[in-house]
């Protein structure tokens, strides 16, 4: 491993390690939004908002290498329609990777679909979208993204809705080598957020505001018991659950956009 990959691997275990439940105000950035997004609670809570002007967003201070980030979310309650609430991670750059929650909003009395990806060395398409067992508008949730050198698991309130494995050497890219910020923001994305972009934003109803708070994050570097934890039975048997009562689309079944046949990940997936 070259001396600098070293030196930041290093410093962002180390990062990881001491590190506990975060101050927004010491440890997020709200980027943009020009004062839609304001810090809350003396720092322990964050609220991004989107009028017909602009949506808002922050990010992490720190990038990291591997981790559990955890996060909760209230979602923007009524008639949501056309807005997207994110939390994801994300690099920079030309080939980036990127793991994704994003939160799609519905019309009034229907639910949010939560939509999920994976991104590595600059391609996606490895959607997974579910429908949520609770109103996630009513109180905060918890929504977790553990990124280890074997997988990644995507939690609800600590229950597994979705794990990608790295298959090694198979040819199945996994992001292994670059660093992530966090990322959270609240947005129109009425062209294809809402039952594929039919329904539109009503701003009548604007702001929309969603709020986040207890960002914690714990190292998953390779030594770790993060790195090599595997689900046990009973994470097992709820992630088989959440899939065959909850999923409502998995690229690896859909004929009509990949033709070609499923992707190795798919045929080689397992728990």
């Amino acid at each position: 491993m070259a001396a600098s990959v070293l030196a930041l691997f290093l410093s962002v275990f180390l990062a990881l390690a001491c590190s506990t439940a975060a101050d927004f105000y010491r440890d997020a950035a709200i980027t943009w939004g020009e004062g839609r997004g304001k810090i809350l609670e003396g720092g322990r809570g964050l609220s991004l908002s989107l009028d017909q002007t602009s949506g808002s967003g922050f990010q992490s201070k720190n990038e990291f290498m591997f981790g559990r980030f955890d996060m909760q979310l209230k979602l923007v309650p009524g008639n949501s329609a056309g807005t997207v609430t994110t939390f994801y991670l994300s690099s920079q750059g030309p080939g980036h990777d990127e793991i994704d929650f994003e939160f799609l909003g519905n019309s009034s009395g229907n639910p949010y679909t939560v939509h999920t990806n994976v991104y590595s060395k600059g391609k996606g398409d490895k959607e997974q979208q579910f429908r949520l067992w609770f109103d996630p508008t009513a109180s905060f949730h918890t929504y977790s993204i553990v990124w280890s050198p074997n997988k990644i698991i995507f939690l609800v309130d600590n229950s597994p809705i979705r794990v990608f494995n790295n298959h090694g050497s198979s040819g199945v890219a996994f992001p292994t080598n670059q660093p992530m910020r966090v990322y959270c923001s609240l947005w129109n994305a009425d062209d294809w957020a809402t039952q594929g972009g039919r329904v539109k934003t009503d701003w009548a109803h604007a702001p929309f505001t969603a709020y986040y708070k207890n960002f914690n994050i714990g190292s998953c570097a390779p030594g770790t018991p993060c790195a090599t934890q595997e689900l046990d039975a009973k994470a097992r048997n709820r992630l088989r659950w959440v899939q065959q009562k909850h999923m409502v689309y998995n690229y690896c079944a859909d004929s009509n956009r990949f033709p070609q046949g499923s992707s190795l990940e798919c045929k080689r997936s397992r728990f």
